[in-house]
């Protein structure tokens, strides 16, 4: 027991081994979020947050070491807020609205910006936050991600993209949801230019009274004759 106090008491001395150790657990801080985040096909991925957990470390790092060599006597706290401030940069790049107004790369941007606080806790040596606040990180993108679905999959709203061919298709959609007892929330027509001439898109906001499972009603969109493309937004 004495002998892991005094590793840890070691470990959080600013020395040539507490500093490969923290840069070690910046990279797999980072890596354990980046490798969820390059899965789901994110733009910032596994290195970007290593990076990102990386240089966060080192400004911390070099925070403690410039007021412990230099007896300076400003708040060690005072460039690592910067950090956190200036990550925003990052998280911006990441964020984007598609043309069917969907918003993505919330989720990465949070990620980011949690790599970097993890490294300015690993880089002033307070590992027993980081162990455990990664864990926290992981288990909220990748867990909570499928308990957001299933949720999410069977409530009473939702909103459909739909890509067809004539004009019609798009009557006989408003008849079917008629008939089911679908209330039709809005109809918006997409202009994307990455659709072929030959097709039309809208996005439908539908509501029921009962909750229902979302794929149920995917599956009946593309039964409906002219339909080339369905899909929940």
């Amino acid at each position: 027991m004495d002998t892991l106090m005094e590793l840890s008491d070691y470990l959080k001395e600013l020395n040539a081994v507490s500093i490969i150790v923290r840069l070690l657990m910046a990279v797999i801080c980072g890596g354990v979020v980046g490798i969820e985040r390059g899965r789901k096909g994110q733009a910032a991925g596994c290195r970007t947050h290593m990076l990102v957990c990386l240089g966060a470390t080192s400004v911390m790092m070099t925070n403690i070491y410039a007021i412990s060599e230099f007896n300076a006597s400003s708040d060690p706290t005072r460039i690592g807020a910067q950090v956190v401030s200036g990550i925003g940069f990052l998280g911006a790049g990441t964020i984007l609205v598609t043309s069917k107004n969907q918003i993505r790369g919330l989720t990465t941007a949070a990620g980011l910006w949690a790599s970097a606080c993890m490294g300015l806790a690993i880089g002033i040596g307070f590992y027993e936050l980081a162990i455990i606040g990664i864990i926290f990180i992981f288990g909220v993108i990748a867990v909570i991600n499928k308990f957001d679905k299933r949720v999410y999959g069977i409530s009473k709203v939702m909103d459909v993209y739909i890509e067809f061919l004539k004009p019609e298709v798009l009557r006989e959609v408003i008849c079917f949801l008629r008939e089911k007892n679908i209330k039709i929330l809005s109809i918006q027509v997409v202009k994307d230019k990455t659709l072929d001439k030959s097709r039309s898109g809208a996005i439908i906001g539908i509501k029921t009274k009962e909750r229902f499972d979302h794929s149920d009603v995917i599956a009946e969109f593309w039964e409906i004759e002219g339909i080339e493309f369905v899909e929940e937004v």
